[in-house]
């Protein structure tokens, strides 16, 4: 499953970073949805049919490698939208992930406490996300009929002088002598060749040439992003390396306890992990320290593989290198470990729009999220042999 559902990952990331120059965005989202839509209801469907163990498992398998294949087009489509975003809607789209671990969390623990028919359970699992994915293909056909978000999505096919009037108009300030239009911000127009438009803190509007609109090379782009692209990969595959390979092995020394040795690892590794990591993701639009220019932030994400040694000497049945022991131990560390994955992998994201041009942005999504997907597929590898050691 980790192969199946990573790979392709990684693959079709990798092959998107050169699609969204042919295929249009749009295509690419709504047809990935609807094909997921699809998988998940023929998963659905097929809860209800008796099979073969064989015959289930290749089915198994080959529904995992469609639905990731085309959720990474989906996923690296949607980091390339957002990329043309002020830089804190690249935190709150990190958020929204989170929020979708918290999720399925919640519904594990709900099972685990329930025990539902496994047939049942089985088949609300899957129709709930034919329901979600219907309901976000609805949000994401209206998005382009919002008036703000309209305004980012087509800016690069307005010319300078529509730009300027457009905003001035939607500022509603007369133009200064000087050339320049007062933004409720406090930030500044200014209509002439080369301007910028500073809509809100950190972030520009370049008013280019119409000569300089077309798109740099992907590897032109992957120059001026390199280091967010190695920090985000070392971000998740550090988490994926030992979560939940290792993790979830830890087990509680409060064994006399049947009911909390029955939601232990539910809880304490995966309820805490998505909870501080959905925390940690939704941080960044509040501060967003060390700097994109700072030292201090490639030190602070490589020092996250002090995790990997702390997580494996936690209390794992069998191991010969426990060092902590209590529960609180090892909440305490996956919690860290958690806010650390969301806090830094969201600054990587909001950070690397901004080392290129705007008409670039959707490039630098787009290869975030191939190194973002590369990431957790090292990890994924990793995990193989960190799981041989304890």
């Amino acid at each position: 499953m980790a192969l199946l559902s990573q790979l392709p990952l990684l693959m079709f990331t990798l092959l998107n970073s050169f699609l969204y120059q042919r295929v249009k965005e749009h295509f690419r989202v709504t047809f990935s949805m609807v094909v997921i839509f699809i998988l998940f209801s023929l998963t659905a469907g097929l809860v209800q049919v008796p099979m073969q163990p064989q015959t289930f498992f290749s089915v198994t398998m080959a529904t995992i490698w469609f639905i990731n294949m085309f959720g990474a087009v989906l996923q690296g489509s949607l980091f390339g939208v957002v990329g043309m975003f002020p830089p804190r809607y690249s935190t709150l789209f990190m958020s929204g992930q989170g929020l979708a671990g918290i999720f399925a969390a919640i519904a594990q623990l709900c099972s685990i406490l329930r025990e539902p028919d496994p047939s049942s359970a089985a088949l609300g699992y899957f129709i709930t996300p034919c329901v979600a994915t219907l309901g976000i293909l609805l949000c994401y056909l209206l998005l382009p009929h919002l008036e703000f978000a309209g305004f980012y999505l087509n800016r690069s096919q307005w010319s300078k002088a529509e730009t300027s009037q457009d905003l001035i108009s939607f500022s509603g300030e007369k133009v200064l002598s000087s050339g320049k239009v007062d933004l409720e911000a406090g930030g500044k127009v200014d209509l002439e060749a080369g301007g910028k438009v500073d809509l809100e803190a950190g972030g520009k509007v370049d008013l280019e040439a119409e000569e300089s609109r077309e798109r740099s090379s992907v590897l032109a782009v992957f120059r001026k992003i390199w280091l967010m692209a190695l920090c985000v990969t070392c971000v998740f595959a550090v988490t994926l390396s030992v979560f939940p390979v290792i993790t979830n092995r830890v087990k509680t020394i409060y064994t006399e306890s049947p009911e909390w040795d029955k939601v232990f690892t539910c809880v304490c590794c995966y309820i805490i992990f998505n909870g501080m990591d959905l925390v940690g993701r939704g941080t960044p639009s509040l501060i967003q320290w060390p700097s994109r220019d700072s030292r201090t932030f490639p030190a602070a994400v490589f020092s996250r593989l002090i995790f990997i040694p702390l997580l494996m000497i936690c209390n794992i049945q069998d191991s010969a290198i426990t060092v902590v022991k209590h529960d609180f131990g090892f909440a305490t560390i996956m919690a860290l470990f958690a806010f650390s994955n969301g806090y830094l992998a969201s600054l990587c994201m909001a950070y690397a729009p901004q080392l290129v041009q705007r008409k670039d942005c959707e490039t630098a999504g787009s290869l975030m999220s191939f190194f973002l997907a590369l990431g957790l597929v090292l990890g994924a590898c990793l995990s193989f042999l960190l799981g041989k050691l304890v």
